[in-house]
């Protein structure tokens, strides 16, 4: 007869209080531990049959049951595992911080292997205590003859240990919850919590709400009821080996574990027994246009057992746009489960994870190159973060960088080059905005000239990276520079006496002293007017807006220039007429309109200067009607 009263064995001085109220983050996380443990109890006991210290009774089926009762206010969480005995109680709860898991393993390590025992530390049940004020764990061993045993706690550092009534193998763990813990009073809650943690723990969970079951006796429904269905899935796709997985199933756990009904682009299939065991799926999913908005979410497991969302020491930083599942027993966790020691055994673990992404893109480039091309657009903002972000995966993925070309074409830098050397003196021209920059493409394609799209807000921190590493590559934009090749052959002291007529004109008629004019004989007459800025300054000038430097950036002079094509018929008015007092105003608009005409095609014009823009077309247009 067991009747015994006694004070819990503290390894550390007020240490009760503080696994009470810090010992995890979220409060969430007694579900998660108390049902892991429950699976841990049956996979101990499996592992006793598997050595021959106990017999398993045929067609019994290994569940835990998660029991919600709002009236009496409790939570129940019961398995069919192994059990406690007394001492067994008075072993792994009495005595904090005692890992049951732990000495388990130790005892049984030369018979069985160590996979899918969860528990590393002991202080995982004391998470009941952070929404119960009152746990009480019923619970009767495997072991013949053995007595069933009742232990009850709330919340101080006194317990009660006594006979139980059990009368089935297993254990059943009574929370009795108090105001920190009332929302998970609620079905939806405590569900919710159960499939964020346990979705796909390896034995049957079953969620019951017994005030239902109640008032279906009192109201006496007869109807017909299904068959109680699990809340998780034991074998999760992650666990099989690739070559038997397929790619509905693939897709079909994409949606359901994501939420995400757009299909993914494509997967990798982690699947690693040595040095270390790891098994996981990656998905590319189609992606927002700007890389600080796109929200990936990898999460992490051990043996089944949720952990975390992007923990950023296992998972590279940049893998973290993608989403997937890694399952990694090995991990060294903290007491929380919910963050990962910084040491080398996990930097290996994010090294292979960082190598088998990129073998999987280098093996689509040249395998399938085609599909490769298609996925482009949705995957190279998150391979160029890759590359910014880490070097070793930048050296891996230089080679299949490519680039789209105004022409629909796609190249690589080093291709680039070689088909442009002539033209573009080993200059890589790019656009930023293809509506915006369409007068300087269309020059392009006039003279057969090639630029690549860099469109996405990553690009530009990106091919700074790709200069700093190619020491042969430099980057211009289209409108920072004329090349030569949309030139006609001219001298330049022939243009100079224009150059200066033409600066003096525009200066005085836009009322700016620090204008630069210069005036180039163009290809395309049609063309009248543009605008360029040296791509170091304009460089210059991003980059100090996008910190914020005043001083920098709002108080930078321009360092624009106005081009004027001297085989414009505009351009050569100007020239013609530029004493002519008596067509002083008409002279005037033309200049203004040149401006505002060239700059609307180098970047939007302010609204005060659209307005001006919009009411001068018009008096230009009611002219011509007249």
């Amino acid at each position: 007869m067991i009747n015994e009263n006694g004070s819990l064995s503290i390894h550390s001085e007020n240490i009760f209080p503080i696994i009470k109220k810090w010992l995890y983050s979220d409060h969430d996380i007694f579900v998660r531990e108390l049902i892991s443990n429950a699976c841990d109890a049956i996979t101990k006991l499996k592992k006793l049959d598997i050595m021959g210290e106990y017999t398993i009774p045929d067609n019994t089926h290994f569940k835990v049951e998660v029991k919600l009762n709002e009236n009496n206010k409790t939570i129940q969480i019961i398995d069919n595992g192994l059990g406690m005995t007394a001492d067994e109680i008075k072993q792994y709860i009495n005595q904090i911080a005692f890992s049951g898991a732990e000495d388990f393993l130790n005892k049984y390590k030369d018979k069985a292997n160590q996979e899918q025992i969860i528990g590393h530390f002991g202080l995982g049940f004391y998470s009941a205590f952070m929404v119960a004020d009152t746990v009480t764990i019923d619970t009767l061993s495997y072991v013949d003859g053995a007595t069933p045993v009742k232990w009850e706690c709330d919340g101080g550092t006194e317990f009660t240990l006594s006979e139980g009534t059990r009368t089935e193998r297993g254990t059943t763990i009574t929370l009795h919850i108090g105001d920190e813990g009332k929302e998970f009073l609620r079905e939806y809650p405590l569900k919710s919590t159960i499939e964020k943690y346990c979705s796909f723990m390896p034995y049957d969970i079953f969620f019951i709400n017994e005030n239902e079951e109640e008032t279906k006796k009192e109201t006496d429904t007869k109807e017909e009821t299904e068959e109680p269905q699990p809340l998780n899935d034991t074998n999760p796709l992650w666990l099989k080996h690739p070559n038997d997985c397929t790619e509905e199933e693939y897709k079909a756990f994409y949606r359901k574990v994501f939420m995400d009904f757009k299909e993914p682009l494509f997967w990798i299939h982690l699947n690693m027994d040595y040095p270390f065991n790891l098994k996981g799926i990656l998905f590319f999913p189609k992606i927002n246009n700007e890389y600080e908005n796109m929200e990936g979410r990898i999460k992490l497991f051990n043996n089944q057992v949720f952990v975390a969302d992007n923990i950023k020491e296992v998972i590279p930083e940049f893998l973290l746009l993608l989403k997937g599942v890694i399952d990694c027993p090995d991990l060294p966790l903290n007491v929380s489960r919910s963050f990962l020691q910084n040491d080398g055994f996990v930097r290996k673990i994010s090294d292979y994870i960082t190598k088998k992404v990129a073998d999987k893109l280098t093996g689509l480039y040249k395998t399938e190159n085609e599909s490769f091309i298609k996925y482009w657009d949705d995957i190279h903002p998150f391979v160029k973060f890759g590359s910014l972000k880490d070097d070793k995966f930048y050296s891996k993925v230089k080679d299949i960088l490519i680039y789209k070309s105004i022409y629909g074409e796609y190249i690589s830098i080093k291709d680039y080059i070689e088909k442009n050397k002539e033209k573009n003196k080993d200059k890589v021209f790019y656009v930023t905005d293809e509506q915006q920059q369409s007068q300087y493409i269309e020059l392009f394609k006039q003279n057969e000239m090639d630029a690549i799209i860099l469109s996405h807000s990553i690009d530009q921190p990106f091919i700074s990276h790709i200069e700093s590493q190619e020491k042969d590559v430099k980057f211009a934009r289209i409108d920072s520079d004329l090349s030569d090749s949309l030139k006609e052959d001219s001298n330049e002291e022939e243009l100079k006496p224009a150059t200066e007529t033409l600066e003096n004109l525009f200066r005085k008629a836009l009322a700016n002293e620090n204008l630069k004019v210069k005036v180039e004989s163009l290809k395309n007459i049609d063309l009248s007017s543009m605008i360029i800025l040296s791509e170091e300054s304009r460089r210059m000038q991003e980059m100090s807006k996008m910190y914020g430097f005043a001083g920098l950036g709002g108080n930078m002079p321009s360092d624009e220039t106005l081009v004027l094509n001297k085989k414009n018929s505009l351009v050569q008015y100007l020239l013609d007429n530029n004493t002519n007092e008596t067509k002083l105003e008409d002279i005037t608009m033309i200049c203004e309109q040149l401006y505002d005409l060239a700059l609307l095609s180098h970047k939007p014009l302010q609204p005060e200067a659209m307005t001006k823009f919009i009411k001068r077309s018009n008096a230009l247009l009611s002219r011509l009607a007249l």
